[in-house]
């Protein structure tokens, strides 16, 4: 591998050295070289040269929130009027709206032939074998990369407002603090990266997707489009601007957890560059803010975290306080824009000598097997969980499952366009410390075709976020997920090595779009029913699954109500899929003439597929007698290993998977055998958990999915969500069988008869009473000893909870989030952390909605 890139290193060298000589940093301008050139107190000076925003909307940018057609307009006016911008279109939304972007820079630098030059100038940098001499010459006279994005949630608009102000001010502006950013850097505007949620003031995309949680997943193509630039022109900076509740500003440093892989060069950029940048502005304005609260760098999903890990870029959450009026919202969003684009151009030379120097550090790395060891970053905390002393050069992904060919395709797709170089195995390789994923190391012969991923390369960090095993959470504080392995979300074969292997390997062939799981064969006629119209799981879980019947499976579905069901529109459904919601809202929504509707269906034949809120609607409607009960472990949204019974849900899947698991109630089938995917006993050596978990041992022997016969027809039920976030691809798969298997009909399936009358049963209302009906809480385990500070906390807030015991003695509040708000929605979640501190309560765990 090593003499591969020699072979390519003097081919960028010879592209790299091709830089124009237009493309110089231009001399300091005297108030530059005198150090009175201040970012935001120098006084703007205009060219006059483009038409100023209010001349093209007719208002001032921070008057009003600019419309999505606004916003497009006036960038096309700016790109029209300047020489410095050039714009495009990345993506397209469900509905149609393009996701416009503009490059802005000096004239010479956004040429074609510029730009061309520039990507491979800062390819060069990311080679982690370009000779340092061309590296110092590329860090002179190339321009840095910085991005600024707004918008990535629809209802948090300032960031696209103030993204069009940095734009216009790029574009016209002559003084020394514009010239000092446009000598160096290109600026790449992406104002509103959710067209269509901006459009329906809604967080969440037209699918009903949290755009912030989809980065590495790519699933929706506002996401995919946007990455596609990024790896055309790499950020050395990335700004997310968003809102949050309240009126302060955040920016970092984050919050504790930070993921154990990150360069530190990087971190210390997001830290101490830009965030005491912020700090000094704002404190010297006396504008609030607040940091190392709230926002962490953990999940790979976000839109600081995978800039971050997969460009070695600085990827900066910016939080503004969406209370305060949009002027206020407008000029502090551009206000940090402006100032860290500010501080980058003023150490460009230093930021992209250091930017290759993370890649070289990486193929260092990666070459002694080394993993980077977790840290907490903020006062006061501590590491919890460490990242095994063991190395780690190579993974493996094995391709000899024609069943999970998509599956494993898929994932080898999602590495290669991130930059990730894999190769496929060309002869049967022994390897004496394989450690498949979940298991002991084992001497273990691959075979022929088998993928594989060295460590040894400059996305090294990359590689170990979306390979790992675990996580290895390092701090109990969980602003969202905890694990999201690739092989283990699409349960296809893999596992690693440290060893020093003569591996016999060419470049595997570049992935085409594929989807995985595959579309149904069969094309049954398909009812989605929707629990709620205003639950957010309801939206969400629904959004997840349209995605899927849509976009991916062509699968045409009719939405229903429960107040259809109760009209008799099941007529002509093969297969109902209930996803999560409110269960006990939609039992009230059926009434009695509903339920006897659901039971008359499905023992004539009808298939009942539910999840979450789905499955527990079905056993407090009397379709299933299944039981729930609320768990009392932390499990904040983890993977664990769960049993496949063989048969026909099974197929294509194998006789283990890997369950998504997020505080889900325990749901126990009333027969053992028709419970056909199980969580091992926590004494098994098929028990394994990917991420953090305290106390998940009680999900030992309680059902995963049943397949229970009623009549002629089928109740299969999920007892967690099986396509979360359109990315569980190996329990989708499941839900794939679930809708389209043949289940065999069973001489002892219940018979169900309608109630005589219209009224609720006792029973009915005895099971809607043991099943819980909350939405997103917020979740705080203490020692019992912090139970009195933690509720009076909590008073203070004017929250509603209860107290449960959990894992080891300890206390848990769960507290009540009427509506399911998201943290950035919801009134004061954010200020529930240092609330905690500031009571002197050290918490064993935080799950923030």
């Amino acid at each position: 591998m090593l003499k591969r890139f020699k072979v390519v290193a003097p081919a960028v060298l010879a592209f790299a050295i091709a830089i124009p000589a237009g493309s110089a940093q231009a001399d300091p301008t005297p108030a530059q070289a005198s150090g009175t050139c201040d970012p935001t107190q120098t006084t703007p000076v205009y060219l006059n040269k483009v038409p100023t925003p209010k001349s093209v909307l007719g208002f001032d940018l921070g008057e009003r929130e600019v419309t999505t057609a606004e916003s497009d307009t006036l960038l096309s006016a700016i790109d029209k009027a300047s020489d410095r911008v050039v714009s495009g279109t990345l993506a397209t939304t469900a509905q149609g709206r393009p996701l416009k972007y503009a490059i802005v820079g000096k004239a010479a630098n956004v040429t074609k032939g510029a730009l061309a030059a520039t990507e491979v100038a800062i390819k060069a940098l990311r080679s982690p074998l370009t000779p340092s001499a061309l590296v110092k010459q590329i860090a002179k006279r190339s321009p840095a990369i910085l991005w600024v994005t707004g918008n990535v949630h629809g209802n948090e608009e300032s960031g696209a407002d103030a993204a069009l102000k940095t734009l216009y001010d790029l574009s016209d502006r002559d003084d020394c603090a514009a010239k000092r950013i446009l000598d160096n850097a290109t600026v790449v505007v992406l104002p509103i990266q959710n067209p269509d949620g901006r459009e329906a003031d809604n967080r969440r995309n037209a699918y009903g997707f949290d755009m912030n949680r989809d980065w590495f997943a790519r699933t929706q193509p506002e996401t995919d489009g946007k990455l596609e630039l990024l790896r055309k022109y790499p950020p050395q900076l990335y700004i997310d601007a968003h809102e949050q509740s309240g009126t302060a500003y955040f920016f970092p440093p984050n919050a504790d957890p930070i993921y154990h892989d990150i360069a530190e060069p990087a971190y210390d950029w997001i830290s101490n560059l830009y965030g005491q940048s912020m700090i000094d502005e704002f404190t010297r304005r006396g504008i609030p803010f607040t940091n190392r609260d709230v926002y962490d760098l953990f999940y790979m999903g976000y839109g600081d975290t995978v800039p971050t890990t997969g460009f070695n870029a600085a990827g900066m959450t910016y939080e503004k306080g969406g209370s305060s009026p949009i002027a206020a919202r407008t000029f502090e969003q551009y206000l940090t824009q402006w100032v860290s684009l500010s501080a980058a151009a003023s150490n460009k030379e230093s930021i992209l000598a250091t930017w290759h120097g993370m890649y070289a550090e990486a193929l260092k790395q990666g070459l002694a097997g080394k993993l980077e060891p977790n840290q907490v970053y903020n006062p006061g905390h501590e590491v919890i969980t460490q990242v095994p002393d063991r190395l780690v050069r190579h993974y493996f992904l094995r391709a000899d499952d024609p069943a999970k060919k998509a599956a494993v395709e898929s994932i080898v797709r999602r590495l290669q366009r991130m930059d990730v170089k894999v190769f496929t195995l060309a002869k049967a390789t022994t390897v004496p410390d394989f450690k498949e994923y979940g298991r002991a190391p084992a001497r273990t012969t691959l075979p022929k075709g088998t993928y594989w991923i060295p460590m040894a390369q400059g996305q090294k960090h990359w590689i170990q976020a979306m390979l790992n095993e675990d996580s290895y959470t390092p701090f109990p504080y969980f602003y969202d997920v905890t694990a999201w392995s690739l092989p283990l979300l699409a349960n296809v074969s893999g596992g690693s090595s440290g060893g020093i292997l003569p591996l016999v390997a060419a470049p595997a062939k570049q992935i085409p779009a594929v989807v995985s799981p595959p579309a149904p064969a069969k094309r049954p006629k398909v009812g989605v029913l929707q629990l709620s119209a205003t639950s957010t799981s309801t939206y969400e879980s629904l959004g997840w699954l349209r995605h899927r019947l849509d976009r991916e499976w062509k699968l045409p579905f009719t939405t229903l109500t429960p107040a259809d069901v109760a009209a008799g529109k099941l007529a002509g459904v093969d297969v109902l899929l209930a996803p999560a919601g409110p269960a006990s809202g939609a039992n009230t929504a059926l009434g009695q003439p509903g339920r006897d509707a659901l039971k008359a269906w499905v023992s004539d034949g009808g298939r009942y597929v539910g999840w979450r809120g789905g499955a527990q609607l079905a056993s407090l409607s009397g379709l299933s007698t299944a039981t729930f009960t609320e768990p009392t472990s932390d499990v904040p949204g983890s993977l664990l290993r769960v049993n496949v019974a063989k048969g026909p849900l099974a197929a294509g899947v194998g006789p283990t998977a890997w369950s998504f698991y997020e505080y889900d109630l325990l749901m126990r089938a009333s027969n053992p055998s028709q419970a056909v995917v199980s969580y091992p006993a926590a004494d098994s050596p098929d028990w394994f958990v990917s991420g953090f978990a305290s106390g998940a041992e009680e999900l030992g022997g309680t059902t995963a999915v049943l397949d229970e016969p009623v009549g002629q027809g089928h109740v299969v039920l999920f007892a967690a969500e099986p396509n979360y976030r359109a990315l569980t691809d190996g329990t989708t798969r499941l839900l794939t069988n679930a809708i389209t298997a043949d289940l065999p009909r069973s001489p002892a399936a219940r018979s169900l008869t309608p109630s005589p009358d219209s009224r609720t049963s006792p029973d009915a209302t005895a099971a809607a009473a043991a099943i819980p009906d909350r939405e997103s809480p917020i979740r705080i385990t203490v020692d019992p000893a912090d139970k009195a500070k933690v509720a009076s906390a909590l008073s203070g807030f004017g929250a509603k909870w209860t107290e449960q015991a959990a894992p080891d003695g300890a206390v848990r509040f769960v507290v009540d989030n009427p509506g399911g708000l998201s943290l950035d929605e919801h009134p004061w979640a954010t200020k529930i952390s240092a609330a905690l501190r500031t009571a002197g309560v050290t918490p064993l765990a935080v799950v923030l909605p």
